[in-house]
């Protein structure tokens, strides 16, 4: 498990990578080159990351098998979820926070790459503190 001040810390190279990737590609394209071109990005920087992640749902100790799919795990800590929207559904929120709680993660990053400034498009979710 890694420390409170690790985490914030990957949260500053994931912010800074994701920049880098908005700053080169553009908004526009699909998620999945967003989610190509971040997984490279971290994976320059030194960072471990795991794309397209399956993630079993568990009702009453039985694993009903894969009920979805994470875009990202880095550091086998931190969800990334990435989107290219025109508006920020609500609901985004909501799956980043129920692959945290399935996953048993207590950080998320939701970040959408359809917006002039990446600031604009980037939103930390904590779970479980």
């Amino acid at each position: 498990m890694h420390t409170k001040e690790h985490l914030n810390n990957l949260g500053a190279v994931i912010l800074d990578a994701a920049i880098t990737v908005h700053r080169e590609l553009g908004p526009g394209l699909l998620e999945s080159a967003y989610e190509l071109a971040l997984a490279r990005e971290l994976i320059l920087r030194g960072v471990n990351v795991k794309a397209q992640i399956p993630v079993e749902l568990m009702y009453k100790d039985i694993s009903l098998g894969k009920a979805y799919v994470m875009d990202m795990l880095v550091e086998d800590e931190i969800v990334v979820e990435i989107k290219s929207v025109e508006v920020m559904n609500p609901v985004y929120t909501a799956q980043l926070i129920t692959y945290l709680k399935l996953a048993n993660k207590k950080l998320g990053y939701l970040i959408n790459f359809n917006v002039p400034l990446l600031k604009d498009g980037f939103k930390r979710i904590v779970h479980g503190f």
